[in-house]
């Protein structure tokens, strides 16, 4: 009999094997086991999207060369010819070879910057996640970061230190070369490398060079202590100088001598020894020069000055950054420019506390060509830069640009506009304005009134334009002020000779402004070019351009011009003279004429010249410009344009279509097309008829003699008179924009000493104006 159970029996067993026990937790695993694998997925695609990138990067990485790793990474300046003229931040420098580097000054580079720097193949993974982790825990003494030592020489020698080259791509890029390298160079040799490149403070590159500079001597004659405060400087080489800051200086040191003793190349006790010595042991006082001479140093000092000011406002650093900038400047005008104002050659100057601030810029492109900061400046490096200070009145150099030249733009003045010249005083005040001579010529023309510097018909100018316009005009020839202008700024702005010269500049070319620059090119250690140019907007119409070109010829050939000494046979050129009074209550300690401040900004097609001459601290005794030299700016204009006219060809000026040329009283006289004359304003409160515009200028065309070509146009009206007299009335109360002297004419004067700036006359009174750059 068969031994084997039934079917059902063994179905009925099977069941019940089944029944007892726990339910085992099979869904639990097979989810967790699901989790991991997306999690690894994720990770590897990480990994290799990564990879991928790291590589795509890698492809665009400029080259590292071994001069590029060998050289200093000074910022060169190169002129428009391409010549250098300055290395900011280069050496005569020794540079140490590998066989002579004290093996304790390695040792304390490597413990203090990469201490797997032997071990690692440029790129450290180990060190990366090590620095992460002992910069969260605090534990790594502020010596360790993720980039090796080899890292940091590709940086200094290829790219950008600039904050915004700190991007993924040039992390990756860095770290790419960084593999190149040390497969191609020795450690010893990428260390020597790194030694002979670091920043080490005041104009310092390579430890041999600091040796030298902080105590004198050669790195093989230093002790551990002084070897370990050289090897902690390239973190921070200005807050770790020993002469400036000790103590934050004597606190990195110490740390590099603790990192050494876990390094285990020094004990403890070497480590406590050198920790006691003084850190100012063995410092030098009197430091040798460590910067390259240039011949040309004082020369151009105030237009490296205004370089390296844009280079910083571009975002460059010109200390570590081992840029190639190229420059619009013109070596021969700038000599000429600072031997003019340097020697007695050419000018009579009264003292050498006299000073000249000057800018020339191309009227085509606005590349500044020349510039002097001041005269007679001794030993000082980028001292005060008179040539873009903005604190002095620009005085009657104002008048084309807030004055006529509006009254040409906005209401089609024609340069025989009748304007007159009679008593005036300031809307809302007791003020008298004044002209040098306190006479009243009457009724005279624009033109007139333009070439002999007559004050009063320039403000009942600006007051017919008004002071919303004339800003409107001032900042399409870019300049801009803090405080609203009034009635005063139109014979005195506050603003340069770089803001002038480009804002001429603008009358030369017919109407267009290009913003003044002195950088053309950076080329960037990668090799990168940035290129820059000034894009010119329309600030004015050709047929305003012209008229005020043409009026302002007369300002130096006429015979009544008020600048006859800037005057150059045979030169198609065209520009303004300006001088500041002294404000009322200081005029009687000064001979009569004494003038604060003497300007010429004048042009041809070729070049914008202004210059400004005065003393810094104006109201120190003897520190006035007396009336003979008021001439001297102009003369400093005239020897100058003389030399930058024989360069280019001399021709004149081609009047546009947009402008009619008709005879005035035996003169060539010029209109807007289709504005040729004048009618009556019925919203004068005086009894005398008015110009077109609504002017407290002028009396009626009657004022020109009989043989008058002129033509009356009532269409001819540009705003109503209600409008104008409501916006003169309410613009002439503005807040001032500080004009420092009474009336800031052609030697000015208003009758109340009220038109003093207080504020900046007690500035200048203690010596503090001079220091006031806007």
């Amino acid at each position: 009999m068969s031994s084997n159970n039934s079917p059902r029996e063994t179905r009925m067993s099977r069941n019940a094997d089944r029944t007892p026990g726990p339910k085992r937790p099979h869904t639990g695993w097979r989810t967790f086991r699901r989790i991991l694998y997306v999690v690894v997925a994720i990770g590897v695609f990480a990994i290799l999207a990564g990879a991928g990138l790291f590589f795509f990067y890698a492809q665009s990485a400029p080259k590292v060369t071994q001069s590029a790793l060998s050289s200093d990474a000074s910022t060169r300046i190169y002129d428009a010819n391409g010549n250098v003229i300055s290395r900011m931040g280069a050496q005569n420098r020794t540079y140490v070879k590998a066989k002579h580097i004290p093996a304790t000054l390695a040792a304390a580079v490597v413990s203090t910057e990469d201490r797997r720097f032997y071990k690692n193949n440029g790129v450290d993974p180990i060190r990366i996640v090590g620095a992460a982790f002992a910069n969260f825990t605090g534990s790594s003494l502020g010596m360790q970061g993720g980039s090796t030592l080899t890292q940091q020489l590709v940086k200094l020698s290829v790219f950008s230190t600039a904050a915004s080259d700190r991007t993924l791509k040039r992390k990756a890029q860095e770290a790419w070369l960084a593999l190149k390298v040390d497969h191609k160079y020795s450690k010893a040799k990428i260390l020597e490398y790194y030694i002979n490149k670091v920043y080490m403070g005041n104009g310092v590159y390579g430890m041999q060079t600091a040796a030298q500079y902080y105590y004198g001597t050669t790195l093989t004659h230093l002790s551990l202590a002084q070897l370990a405060l050289l090897a902690g400087m390239p973190q921070a080489p200005t807050r770790y100088d020993p002469t400036t800051y000790p103590a934050l200086a004597q606190k990195r040191r110490d740390l590099v001598l603790d990192s050494m003793v876990e390094t285990k190349v020094i004990t403890s006790a070497q480590a406590s020894q050198a920790k006691a010595t003084s850190i100012t042991s063995g410092l030098v006082k009197t430091h040798k020069s460590t910067s390259t001479g240039v011949k040309n140093t004082k020369v151009i000092d105030a237009y490296l000055k205004q370089v390296y000011a844009e280079l910083k406002s571009k975002g460059y650093n010109t200390t570590t950054g081992g840029l190639k900038v190229y420059t619009n400047l013109d070596m021969s005008a700038q000599k000429k420019l600072y031997n003019i104002v340097n020697s007695e050659n050419y000018v009579s100057f009264p003292s050498k506390k006299f000073q000249v601030g000057s800018t020339i810029v191309n009227p085509n492109n606005g590349q500044v060509v020349a510039m002097i900061g001041g005269r007679k400046t001794g030993n000082v490096t980028f001292g005060l830069n008179r040539a873009v200070q903005t604190d002095r009145s620009s005085a009657s150099t104002a008048k084309p640009l807030m004055d006529y030249g509006p009254a040409i733009e906005y209401l089609n003045y024609p340069t025989y506009e009748p304007v007159k010249d009679t008593a005036f005083t300031y809307p809302g005040t007791t003020k008298n304005l004044y002209d040098w001579d306190r006479q009243y010529q009457g009724t005279i023309t624009m033109r007139k009134a333009l070439y002999e510097s007559r004050n009063i018909p320039a403000i009942r100018t600006l007051q017919n334009v008004g002071i919303s316009k004339a800003t409107t005009f001032l900042k399409g020839l870019g300049m801009t002020f803090d405080k609203t202008l009034t009635l005063q700024n139109g014979i005195g702005l506050y603003i340069s000779t770089e803001q002038e010269a480009a804002a001429y500049a603008a009358f030369a070319n017919g109407g267009t402004y290009y913003k003044p620059y002195l950088v053309s090119k950076v080329v960037t250690q990668d090799g990168k070019a940035h290129n820059y140019s000034s894009q010119g907007k329309r600030a004015m119409s050709a047929a305003t351009a012209f008229m005020l070109t043409d009026m302002m010829k007369d300002v130096m050939t006429n015979e009544n011009g008020s600048g006859r000494s800037a005057a150059i046979s045979g030169l198609y050129q065209a520009g303004k003279t300006g001088t500041d009074s002294y404000p009322d209550d200081y005029a009687d300690k000064v001979p009569d004429g004494a003038t604060m401040d003497s300007w010429f900004t004048g042009y041809t097609k070729n070049y914008a010249v202004s210059v400004w001459t005065g003393y810094d601290k104006q109201f120190q005794t003897g520190h006035y410009v007396s009336e003979t030299e008021t001439k001297i700016a102009q003369e400093i204009y005239k020897y100058e344009m003389t030399y930058l006219a024989s360069k280019k060809v001399n021709s004149d000026w081609t009047q546009p279509s947009t402008v009619t040329k008709t005879t005035v009283n035996n003169n060539t006289e010029y209109y807007v097309t289709g504005h040729p004359g004048t009618v009556s304003d019925a919203t004068t409160t005086d009894s005398t008829s008015m110009s077109q515009y609504g002017s407290t200028n002028t009396t009626s065309s009657s004022a020109y003699s009989s043989n008058n070509q002129v033509t009356t146009s009532s269409s001819s009206a540009r705003a109503s008179s209600s409008t104008t007299e409501s916006s003169t009335s309410k613009e002439s109360s503005s807040t001032e924009q500080t004009p420092s002297g009474n009336g800031n004419d052609d030697n000015t004067t208003t009758d109340s000493s009220s038109a003093k700036n207080t504020t900046q006359n007690d500035n200048a009174s203690s010596g503090n104006q001079s220091d006031s750059v806007r």
